[in-house]
Parts: structure tokens; C-alpha cells; sequence
């Protein structure tokens, strides 16, 4: 573990109108933290900006001293330290702005999906969230975003329209179709190696009243119940989103279901399932709002993504169960697997189901590793040695050329960020 830095380590940012805090000062700690345990980070101060020009006056006396830099509103997609370095959060730019007309969102670095639903709904609007209201909306946008709503309307970066960005030298530019086109293709999806994200605008979608919620069923029926999941998902119309959760320790096979449309329908579509798991143990699916659709999520510490799951994949999955405390297997394709001529660098779009283990499994890499594609996604990547898996090789090229464009002293360090 790196030392707390001394007195005489410290670093000033000149012209930050912020709040400060240094090792050992009241919020250093809470405020340093990544949602994932195995992040231990200790930056030489932790800057919480208001303003753009604060972001640009820590970024610039990051510059300065000669340290890493990094950019953090909750933590969730903290994955690499940034030791002795300076650490923005911006939580407190956390604005939102929606345009009811144009269907469009303007959000601040430090937004929430939360705060993105509750100001989309009164209009019947809705964005490609995550799982949770409490991931921020940037981060998860950059990295791809994967949504309840991405098998009927695409990834999360599919709908970027614009960014206003803070390069490696303080300049400020607006990266759109028409304004620096190759950095606003690689922002979509790329991650946040290319600069800081000040704000961001994306499309919102008309949607209101979804049919969403868990199914229970005793965990001997994860067997039959994946079987016939493998078949019934190539059928589902774009408009349902499912996944199948093993849960060791309620003993459990769980249904986790959002679907676009009318409650009628999606019981109907169901009905192979429940029929194929039997009696529900609790069915808490059911018409709700697209706002209160808290889906969930499981802490990514193993993930593979498969084009096919034959039976020797799911057994290794329900045996794997009995390790790992959760097993998530997630259905992917619809709009995903079909992007425009301009879409961004989100790669693997032909992934048909992923999994992932809350628990690392020992052997389990080795015996799926024949099957699944070795690819990654770069939301649920915790490892960034192996950020270059979650592109097609011509797409980890274009990127390589965009952060040598736009950063090629590799400034942007910190994280899962692309080699210039």
C-alpha cells in the first residue's frame, strides 16, 4: 500500500475555488473511495470543483507538478489508483437540463441517473440508464452503457449528441458530428482517456410505463430454467430486456425482466420460462414506471461473453454457483448488435449472453475459455491491463490515433485509458 503523502508533498492548485482536501484532513477519506473494494487510492489531494474553470485549475496544477490526474464523480468506475496525484470530484456539478421537445438531456460531469429520470419523466421521457440511480451518468455513458432500455434503443454512447471537453493542455473544445468528429467518435465508447467530459448531451427516448420486476424459483431449477432461456431468447422482440441471477445464498434462480410495453404482452412472453423453472417462489414482476424500475446490478469480478451457450457452458455456470454468491446471465443483442453507419467504438456488438460472478471462481476461466469470445466491455472491465479487449483491433487502432491526436503525452493516465 502507498504512504500518505507529508506536508512537503503537497500540492497547491492555484486559481481552484473549490474545496481541498489533503491526506489526513476530514473528507480526505470518503472522498478518495472507489465503490470497488480492491481501490485503495491515496492522491496527494482530493478537489471537489464547482465550475469548469476549477476542473481546468486542478488539471493544469496536475500539469505542473508532474502528477497524475484523474476524474472521479462516484467511484464506480474507479479502477486504478491515483496515487500522490490530484483527484477531481465532481459531484457538485451535478446539473441537468431536459429539453422536452428535441427529447434531448444536458447533464453535468457529476450528474446521477437518478436526477436524469426524475427531470425526463414528467415529459414521458426517458434516458438509457444503468442498472442503478446512483451510477453517474458520464462515466457510464463513455464506457458504453449497457441500460435496461439497450436491447430496444442501442448502448448509452450510441446516443451522445455532443460533449464539451477539457484536453490534456486546458483547451476547450465541443466534440460533435460536425466539431472534432474522430474525438467525438471515440468518446463514445472509448472511455474518459481523452479528456475530461464537462457536460453531455444524449437523445431521450418516449418511454413511461414499462412492465418490470424479479421472479424467484428454487435454485434446483437453474438447469432447466438457463436450457430454456438459451432457446427463448432467440425469439424475444427487442422491446423486453431479461437476465437469469443464481444466488447461492437465498438458494434461488431469479428472473429479472424489463419490458417496453404492455403488461399483457410481456406476461405472455414470459410464460415459456415460468413454465420451464415451475412455480414461482415469489413473482414480483409487474407494471410500473420506467423512473422506479431499480434493476440492479452484480459486482463484476469475473465476466465472459459468449455468441453461443451450449451445455457445456451453462452447467459450468450452475456449478459455479455454488462458489460465487451470484451468477449473472444476460441476454444482449436487438439494437446493440445492430449500430449506425456512425457509431462510436462500443465493439463486441455480436455478444449474444455474458455472465458475471460476484466471486472469483478458481478454474473458471479455463473451463469456459472454448467457448467464450475473450472479449470484455469496458463498464464491467475491472482489470485496465486489459482495456484493449473490449475493441475490434481496427477500432483499438482508430483510438490509438485519437488519443496521439489529442493527448500524445498520455497526460490522461489514470484509468482505462488508450496508449498513445
Amino acid at each position: 500500500m502507498s504512504q500518505p503523502y507529508t506536508l512537503q508533498d503537497q500540492i497547491t492548485l492555484p486559481g481552484f475555488a473549490g474545496t481541498t482536501h489533503l491526506p489526513g484532513s476530514a473528507g480526505y477519506d470518503e472522498l478518495r473511495r472507489a465503490v470497488n473494494p480492491a481501490v485503495d487510492s491515496r492522491p496527494g489531494v482530493v478537489a471537489e470543483a464547482h465550475t469548469v474553470a476549477g476542473v481546468r485549475a486542478a488539471l493544469l496544477a496536475a500539469r505542473r507538478h508532474g502528477v497524475p490526474f484523474a476524474v472521479q464523480a462516484t467511484g464506480h468506475g474507479t479502477h486504478t489508483a491515483c496515487d500522490g496525484g490530484v483527484l477531481v470530484r465532481t459531484s457538485p456539478m451535478a446539473s441537468v437540463l431536459v429539453d422536452p421537445a428535441r427529447r434531448i438531456a444536458r447533464v453535468g460531469p457529476g450528474a446521477l441517473w437518478g436526477e436524469v429520470l426524475a427531470a425526463a419523466a414528467p415529459s414521458g421521457l426517458a434516458p438509457l440508464s444503468g442498472s442503478s440511480p446512483t451510477v453517474g451518468v458520464t462515466g457510464y455513458t463513455l464506457g458504453g452503457g449497457l441500460g435496461w432500455l439497450a436491447r430496444k434503443h442501442g448502448f448509452a454512447a450510441d446516443s451522445v449528441v455532443r460533449a464539451e471537453v477539457l484536453l490534456a493542455d486546458g483547451s476547450k473544445v465541443t466534440a460533435s458530428a460536425d466539431s472534432h468528429p474522430e474525438l467525438f467518435w471515440a468518446l463514445r465508447g472509448g472511455g474518459g482517456g481523452f479528456g475530461v467530459v464537462t457536460a453531455l448531451e444524449f437523445r431521450l427516448y418516449p418511454v413511461s410505463e414499462v412492465y418490470a420486476g424479479f421472479a424467484y424459483f428454487p435454485i434446483e431449477a437453474a438447469g432447466e430454467l438457463l436450457s430454456a432461456y438459451r432457446d427463448w431468447i432467440e425469439d424475444a422482440p427487442d422491446e423486453i430486456s431479461t437476465a437469469v441471477v443464481l444466488k447461492r445464498d437465498e438458494r434461488v434462480a431469479m428472473v429479472k425482466v424489463l419490458h417496453a410495453g404492455p403488461a399483457a404482452e410481456a406476461r405472455r412472453l414470459l410464460a415459456p420460462l415460468w413454465r420451464a423453472a415451475g412455480p414461482a417462489l415469489r413473482d414480483e414482476t409487474g407494471p410500473t414506471t420506467y423512473a422506479a424500475a431499480a434493476m440492479g446490478g452484480t459486482p463484476n469480478r469475473h465476466m465472459d461473453m459468449f455468441e453461443k451457450a451450449p451445455d457445456e457452458v451453462l452447467d459450468t455456470l450452475v456449478r459455479a454457483a455454488e462458489v460465487a454468491r451470484t451468477v449473472e446471465i444476460r441476454h444482449w443483442g436487438g439494437a446493440m448488435s445492430r449500430p449506425g453507419p456512425d457509431a462510436g467504438p462500443v465493439s463486441h456488438r455480436d455478444t449474444k449472453l455474458s455472465a458475471i460472478l460476484d466471486t472469483p471462481v478458481p478454474g473458471l476461466a479455463a473451463a469456459l475459455r472454448p467457448h467464450a469470445g475473450g472479449g470484455a466491455f469496458l463498464n464491467f472491465l475491472s482489470d485496465p491491463s486489459r482495456t484493449a479487449a473490449a475493441y475490434s483491433a481496427a477500432d483499438y487502432r482508430r483510438l490509438r490515433a485519437v488519443k496521439r491526436a489529442y493527448d500524445p503525452d498520455g497526460f490522461f493516465r489514470v484509468g482505462h485509458v488508450i496508449p498513445a
